[in-house]
């Protein structure tokens, strides 16, 4: 027992220290023991450094969130970059077809007019003489858009090389742009060089009617095909610019109809020239910031693509570059009817679904071109017309879907005449005034030097003189009937197909006019009597798209020289810049003349809207303007081109002295509209085209 006993606290301790040199144990009056065990508590070693960094390492969420958000970031930045950039076609590889950089080059030569006049060496269109006007232009017929952006960086070495250069382009600019107070104060004072500047009627419209386009709630027929085929569909529609003409404005329609109908709509623009941006976010069509892969992968997830001009050539290649099988959901509506326009896009007329045209005219020509080139469409092309719109059409007095109960198609005809008789004041008109108004962009195309020519030989009453075979059948009296102005007319047009128009003159009426030149105001006012001695109508002339971006600059200046040498003419023109709101205009109006050259008119959208207002149409005899204006019934066709000016002259006074003519021709078209070319015909013909070419469910 005791030999057991002095054994135990000597295992005990030899068992301590064996432990303690193993390094398992440490004795707990120790330095070692203390240092090592003195802080060792879960409390403490939660807050320690070495704790911290093992539970962080732990959990690998914070490493994702934190990699998430640097992203995002990144995404916003390069976003933000591509949006306020000024080169965005640079970015991301989206560099689009070479012709649209010669867009954005006329985008940059853009100016306001103006200017000092001696500076421009205007010609006329003889190219006989050159006019050097020494007085201010003081008509800005093209203003400079918030799109436009110059150059804000450039290299050192090119700032040292061009210091005097970069000093004459800033003095420029800073003449150019000016006070924009400044300037919409000039272009609303009279000129007596160049016309009279007037309108917007916006507000007029809103107070005469009481009811603006804000107001509108929608003008989908629910029970109607149209919106049964298009409900909780998504559409992708591609404009090729934002200005204020045919194309851009229809395919901004067509997307307001989309929505009203319940579709899910985004627009693609190709390039935002012109003012319709702040019209899509009114009508809220949402307008996609990436023309490239985020407009890629939208068209990917859509039912189907519209694209509307030809001009979307590029953009249509590279999204089939993009997704092979995605021509087969585009539906391509083409507008334009020049051969520079099939050039553009004949690569890839083959690879998209359908191609939609607006007359047969357009149609054939077309065809004839893909026949040319051996080129083999996908299918049959649709025609699908353009129609008066809803907002035109109910200011119009035509039953529509904005009829109520205390704005019905009998009332708004009354609240027409009104707002007639208040834009005619203000535009300082009378009841012996005929205006007649032309509202496509100012461009050679669109013959707006050849209707001034018109228009002056009519205003001073140029000695037209035919051969005596031509002369002995214009030899009618005064109060012949209807129809044998019709037959007059006709023969008239046949004969002058027949005539070298450009050596002879053409003469309607044998009676013989005595002109006066009053003074009212300070101003010369030429009044025509007749031979009774009753008084006859003026004309006057308005020009309308002043400031489009459309315009074309050379030729607007053309047009202000020669207003600068023929006073007379001057006096009798006036000018509206370019809105949406044209129902004052329509209203106002007495005739209205569509005087497209080339191969004329694509379709002539304005046409049909005049029409609807009762308005007869002098238009050149080729296009669709030829399809649409039926000749002596509502209106009277002229040749294109300068041969076309006497007979559009002699058309023009016809009208001029024949109120009752004008008046049936102008309900004759009417008519026509009323058959062929309202909302509920276009769309009628869309469904065909959604039929075929809309992805199905």
């Amino acid at each position: 027992m005791e030999e057991r006993l002095s054994k135990g606290p000597s295992s005990l301790r030899q068992g301590s220290l064996k432990s303690s040199l193993s390094g398992r144990s440490t004795p707990k009056g120790s330095p070692t023991y203390r240092r090592l065990n003195s802080s060792r508590t879960p409390r403490r070693e939660a807050r320690s450094g070495a704790g911290g960094t093992q539970w962080f390492r732990s959990n690998r969420v914070v490493y994702w969130l934190l990699l998430i958000t640097l992203w995002a970031y990144l995404g916003f930045y390069v976003q933000s970059r591509w949006a306020h950039g000024h080169k965005k076609e640079e970015f991301l590889g989206f560099n689009g077809d070479p012709r649209d950089k010669l867009v954005d080059a006329e985008q940059n030569t853009r100016r306001d007019l103006l200017t000092d006049d001696s500076l421009v060496a205007v010609n006329n269109i003889t190219n006989k003489t050159q006019v050097h006007v020494d007085r201010k232009i003081d008509v800005i017929l093209a203003k400079k858009g918030n799109g436009f952006t110059s150059r804000k960086k450039r290299s050192k070495r090119r700032r040292r090389n061009l210091p005097k250069v970069r000093g004459k382009l800033k003095a420029k600019t800073n003449t150019e742009n000016g006070d924009a107070e400044g300037q919409e104060l000039e272009i609303l004072q009279k000129n007596s060089t160049f016309g009279l500047l007037v309108g917007p009627f916006g507000s007029l419209e809103d107070r005469v009617l009481e009811w603006s386009p804000e107001n509108r709630s929608g003008t989908c027929d629910r029970k109607g095909d149209f919106a049964r085929l298009v409900w909780s569909r998504r559409l992708v529609l591609v404009f090729h610019e934002l200005s204020m003409t045919g194309a851009p404005i229809s395919m901004m329609e067509l997307a307001t109809e989309l929505l009203s109908c319940g579709a899910t709509v985004s627009a693609v623009v190709l390039s935002k020239k012109g003012g319709l941006m702040s019209e899509l976010a009114r009508r809220r069509i949402k307008v996609l910031e990436d023309r490239a892969d985020l407009s890629f992968k939208t068209a990917m997830k859509a039912d189907l693509v519209i694209a509307g001009s030809a001009v979307c050539a590029s953009w249509i290649d590279q999204y089939i570059a993009h997704f092979p099988a995605g021509g087969s959901q585009i539906a391509w509506w083409i507008m334009e009817n020049r051969r520079e326009y099939f050039d553009r896009s004949k690569l890839v007329l083959h690879r998209v679904k359908m191609l939609i045209f607006l007359s047969e005219l357009q149609s054939k020509q077309w065809l004839t071109w893909c026949q040319e080139e051996n080129i083999k469409l996908r299918s049959q092309p649709a025609l699908v017309p353009l129609a008066v719109n809803e907002e035109l059409a109910f200011v119009a007095g035509f039953p529509c879907s904005l009829n109520t109960p205390s704005a019905s198609s009998v009332k708004m005809l009354e609240k027409r005449q009104l707002l007639r008789d208040a834009a005619r004041k203000e535009m300082g008109l009378t009841d012996n005034d005929m205006l007649v108004i032309s509202l496509s962009s100012i461009n050679a195309g669109k013959g707006q030097f050849f209707l001034l020519e018109s228009a002056d030989l009519v205003i001073n009453e140029d000695p037209l003189q035919t051969g005596s075979e031509v002369k002995k059948s214009l030899d009618i009296p005064q109060d012949h009937s209807s129809l044998s102005v019709k037959h007059h007319l006709r023969g008239l047009h046949q004969k002058s197909r027949n005539l070298d128009v450009s050596s002879i003159n053409l003469r309607l009426f044998t009676s013989v006019n005595t002109t006066n030149a009053v003074s009212i105001n300070g101003t010369h006012r030429r009044k025509m009597y007749d031979s009774k001695g009753a008084q006859e109508q003026a004309l006057k002339i308005l020009i309308g798209s002043v400031g489009s971006k459309s315009n074309k600059i050379p030729y607007v200046k053309e047009i202000l020289g020669f207003l600068s040498q023929h006073a007379k003419l001057s006096e009798s023109v006036l000018w509206t810049p370019a809105t949406t709101r044209v129902a004052s205009l329509y209203s106002a109006a007495d005739v209205y003349v569509m005087n497209s050259q080339g191969l004329g008119e694509t379709f002539g959208r304005v046409t049909v809207e005049a029409m609807g207002f009762g308005l007869p149409v002098l238009g050149t005899d080729g296009g669709g303007t030829k399809e649409i204006v039926e000749h002596n019934v509502t209106g009277l066709l002229h040749p294109m081109g300068h041969p076309g000016t006497r007979v559009l002259a002699e058309n023009l006074r016809f009208l001029l002295k024949n109120p009752n003519a004008r008046k049936q021709m102008g309900m004759e078209g009417r008519k026509m509209v009323e058959r062929k070319y309202l909302k509920r015909h276009m769309y009628k013909r869309f469904v065909e085209v959604l039929t075929k070419c809309m992805r199905s469910k």
